[in-house]
């Protein structure tokens, strides 16, 4: 790229950081041309697969039957994207809808456990791998899986990690389905690349970002943005995630009350006082309870509401920081209600939901059908062109 605002090199997609002259990410001198000396992308370029690969017919072939396949992104670690996966699947799965996950963090796959499906295998054949079921409409394929030790480490470089990539995509037997998630690791390096291009013919309908308010989350998630639009992937919606701590005041297994230099433990004592006030919604677990709000990440430059804002992309809502998530994603449990199949990881009883459905039950829903919107909108859009 020689100036800002000018177009991008022909032979490929070039990330926003790129150096001056980038030949792009599908040149056959990616990562090796003299322009690259020095850009940080550079292994991840000179790794990556580049020129026309047969056998991204063959994923576009094994895909043919597969409706939709949206990315799950962020440029930032540790800001629930994995979770926010989950429970996407989730959600589309108890909506009836054909589900398949995708978890392509190779070094970290967090898939089995958010699926309550540690230590099940995956079944290999002639014609291909077998996903794990968690129940008959959602099946996940996760190196997690494929890993004799649960605590090994995978110590492996960009084409090793490239390798296994393709042939999860191409070789995994999902079978028809509505939806496939992808869960990839945060940042915009060789995974994100490999499955760009790897489904360049099978189409990508679009990313779902996920990002939490404070700014040095923001400004890493922005990248991410730069990088969809660089590649030629649509944006359905940002999710601002851990937006605040939501804990009902009486609920005495989240929320403790201390005092003083040690921390006493004043619970009960505040409880007693708070009793006597007949505040409205104090005593009970529903919808309407009495709940603690604090800003544990605060937006302090307008949070993804303004990054959204600025960058033109949708905004899909804001989820609070809830221990029922957390818990939900230890056990492998779902936000949803169980649709009454059977299912290995289960899903949270209505019992165990009533302190999170006024927050996080409903704001989760709601980004769910925000991604279900935004998928329709595009529909209708290439549909438009088409028919001009």
């Amino acid at each position: 790229m020689n100036d800002a605002g000018n177009e991008p090199a022909a032979a490929g997609v070039v990330p926003a950081d790129a150096n001056e002259h980038c030949p792009g990410t599908d040149a056959e001198a990616a990562g090796k041309a003299a322009a690259c000396a020095g850009c940080p992308n550079q292994a991840a370029c000179a790794s990556a697969p580049t020129g026309v690969d047969p056998d991204v017919v063959a994923i576009a072939e094994r895909l043919a039957n597969v409706r939709h396949k949206i990315l799950v992104l962020s440029g930032k670690g540790g800001v629930g994207k994995s979770t926010f996966a989950a429970q996407l699947a989730y959600g589309l799965a108890a909506r009836g809808k054909d589900v398949g996950l995708l978890d392509i963090d190779i070094c970290g796959p967090s898939a089995p456990i958010m699926f309550g499906l540690q230590g099940q295998d995956v079944h290999r054949s002639n014609s291909g791998w077998s996903p794990v079921y968690v129940k008959d409409n959602l099946a996940v394929m996760s190196i997690g899986f494929l890993l004799p030790n649960q605590d090994d480490a995978v110590i492996w470089r960009g084409p090793r990690k490239n390798g296994l990539i393709k042939q999860f995509l191409k070789d995994t037997e999902w079978g028809a389905l509505d939806y496939l998630v992808v869960d990839a690791p945060p940042g915009t390096s060789d995974e994100h690349l490999s499955i760009v291009q790897y489904l360049k013919q099978a189409g990508i309908d679009g990313a779902l970002v996920v990002t939490t308010p404070q700014e040095v989350a923001i400004a890493d998630v922005r990248k991410e943005l730069s990088f969809c639009t660089k590649v030629g992937v649509p944006v359905l919606g940002v999710v601002e995630n851990m937006s605040g701590l939501s804990v009902p005041v009486m609920d005495g297994a989240q929320l403790r009350f201390t005092a003083g230099p040690e921390g006493a433990d004043v619970t009960e004592q505040v409880r007693a006082v708070l009793a006597t006030l007949n505040i409205p919604g104090l005593n009970t677990s529903e919808e309407t309870a009495l709940t603690v709000h604090a800003d544990v990440f605060a937006a302090s430059r307008g949070g993804a509401a303004r990054m959204c804002e600025q960058a033109g992309v949708p905004f899909l809502g804001r989820v609070p920081l809830d221990p029922a998530i957390a818990a939900a994603a230890d056990q492998g449990r779902s936000l949803f209600p169980s649709t009454g199949e059977t299912d290995a990881g289960g899903s949270l009883a209505e019992e165990d939901m009533m302190g999170t459905k006024s927050t996080s039950f409903v704001a989760v829903n709601a980004i769910v059908e925000g991604v279900l919107r935004a998928l329709e909108n595009n529909n209708k859009s290439q549909t438009a062109v088409v028919t001009e």
